[in-house]
């Protein structure tokens, strides 16, 4: 897949071990591979984000593992089960994929799009905003 690349981020990645190596290229590439659009850049300082119309990922290499961070307001589905912390966190969760382990690339594709679509419709912020029940009038009928 052709996408523009930051060198900022291949400095990033290419300065890691090479299962870390591994593990951010396919992230990338599934970041890249969920919308055309998606930018890469650096944010605080050296780390990796993948953004559309909002933070859709960021990536940080840890010694045993490599935490992807999902920007979802914790919102997006999680069928699969691939969260590993973050769970009550208010606006990231993260995935953390450890040595020898592999990356969970359907749904973690799954999530990226789920996440640059609730950024295109405003952002988690102003979705968790909207209640989530259709509220009706009582219906109650009227006394015979």
């Amino acid at each position: 897949m052709a996408y523009v690349v930051d060198p900022r981020v291949d400095a990033y990645i290419d300065a890691l071990p090479e299962w870390q190596r591994t593990v951010c290229r396919e992230v990338r590439d599934l970041a890249h591979a969920a919308d055309p659009e998606v930018v890469e850049t650096v944010k605080r300082t050296v780390q990796p984000y993948f953004v559309l119309n909002g933070n859709i990922c960021a990536l940080l290499a840890a010694k045993t593992h490599v935490n992807v961070f999902l920007y979802d307001g914790g919102i997006v589905p999680d069928p699969q089960g691939i969260i590993t912390g973050g769970h009550d966190n208010q606006t990231a969760r993260t995935v953390a994929v450890r040595q020898g382990e592999p990356v969970p690339a359907a749904p973690l594709l799954a999530m990226f799009r789920q996440i640059i679509a609730d950024n295109r419709a405003g952002g988690w912020r102003k979705l968790k905003q909207r209640p989530t029940t259709t509220e009706t009038p009582d219906s109650t009928p009227p006394a015979s």
